[in-house]
């Protein structure tokens, strides 16, 4: 049950819990005679789902001893053998909502899986003996770091969301249009080295950089670099899934939060894109090169290759609030709590990161964390008027 931060879950918490949806949204109302493992589990494993019942809070996840995780892996396999008991003889009639609900349970085991690597980082990483999740991870080849080229995108009205029948999660929809002013952006996200000079131009210590509430939380957290980055004998490093490796200049900037990708695009004269521009600016690159469960990052690619590494290295920031969509309508029932009920106070992410599941990566997925948040593979490109 090891949990070294409130927002970090336990990775056994995480198994238990995506067995507890399947077994809460589709075993409980469409599985007849289906017993619970426990039902004490219903609160121990449930979210943030209001409309379930109670739930354990999230701060102290690491303190459930016990079910042990042999005792979760037989609740696992309990789950998994119903799930398919309830597709080979579900209800002709409930046949609709059972696979609409089944395209969410896999793709929320999904994020789940992610979410497993990103908090693994965080335990491993306040261990004094610098374990590494996977030791043999091969280090990355490091390029020159030239400076970034940029692509023009003309203006006009585009079309934003999520459009054909595949799935999608109700925040991505309902597709719709909007107004772009010409803009630019980056070739690549923002690199270690670049991000660097930053760090050696006093980036941290002059507050004209800065939003006021990420000046504040600068100090209260005593920010002086990304996460995971050490100095050690004058040389910088980073904590990784591999272990404790000298900093990727090369590589994109990682686990920043939105106040720090703000600063820094101020300090360089730029600005971060927002969600639309990205999304417009993404469509129809192919998405490739994902990482899948690694903590590899591709180098910087030379100016002038066009828009490169959207998806799979960085959960790229955007300058745009979490909303809803013109005319988005949350779903009816506990699962319309999914998404909804967190568009406040949060920003859009895109694109995918090193420890995104590769067929879980599209064009129109808005991720979204807190401004001050950083224990995910956050990085971001700039944006410029045109």
């Amino acid at each position: 049950g090891l949990q070294t931060a409130d927002f970090a879950s336990p990775p056994k918490w995480h198994l238990a819990h995506v067995s507890w949806f399947f077994e809460t949204f589709l075993l409980d109302p469409f599985l007849p005679g289906y017993r619970a493992f426990d039902p004490q589990f219903r609160t121990l494993f449930n979210s943030y789902y209001e409309q379930v019942g109670r739930y354990h809070p999230r701060g102290e996840r690491g303190h459930l001893s016990r079910p042990t995780v042999d005792t979760v892996y037989r609740y696992r396999a309990q789950v998994d053998a119903a799930m398919a008991a309830l597709i080979e003889h579900a209800d002709a009639a409930d046949w609709p909502k059972v696979v609409a609900r089944l395209a969410i349970g896999l793709n929320h085991e999904q994020q789940h899986q992610e979410l497993l690597l990103t908090d693994i980082k965080q335990h491993f990483s306040v261990n004094p003996l610098r374990p590494a999740y996977r030791a043999g991870l091969a280090a990355p080849v490091s390029g020159t770091v030239e400076a970034a080229g940029w692509q023009c995108f003309p203006g006009g009205v585009h079309g934003i969301g999520h459009a054909d029948e595949s799935f999608a999660y109700d925040n991505e929809r309902p597709r719709h249009q909007v107004f772009l002013a010409p803009f630019a952006l980056a070739e690549r996200p923002v690199s270690n080295a670049e991000y660097l000079a930053f760090i050696d131009a006093g980036g941290y210590a002059d507050p004209a950089l800065w939003l006021s509430d990420g000046w504040g939380v600068l100090h209260a957290q005593g920010w002086g670099h990304p996460r995971y980055w050490e100095r050690h004998d004058g040389a910088w490093y980073e904590f990784t899934l591999g272990g404790l490796r000298p900093l990727d200049l090369a590589a994109p900037v990682s686990h920043v939060s939105y106040f720090e990708a703000d600063a820094y695009a101020t300090w360089a004269g730029a600005r971060l894109p927002t969600e639309f521009e990205w999304e417009h600016a993404a469509r129809g690159v192919a998405i490739a090169g994902n990482f899948v469960g690694a903590d590899l990052l591709h180098p910087a690619a030379a100016p002038g290759a066009g828009m490169r590494q959207l998806f799979g290295d960085v959960w790229e920031l955007t300058a745009s609030a979490y909303l809803a969509y013109p005319g988005f309508r949350p779903a009816r029932g506990a699962l319309g709590e999914y998404n909804a009920k967190f568009m406040s106070g949060q920003v859009v992410l895109r694109g995918g990161s090193c420890a995104t599941p590769a067929d879980h990566i599209r064009a129109t997925y808005r991720n979204f964390f807190y401004p001050h948040e950083r224990w995910q593979f956050q990085g971001f490109r700039l944006a410029r008027d045109a």
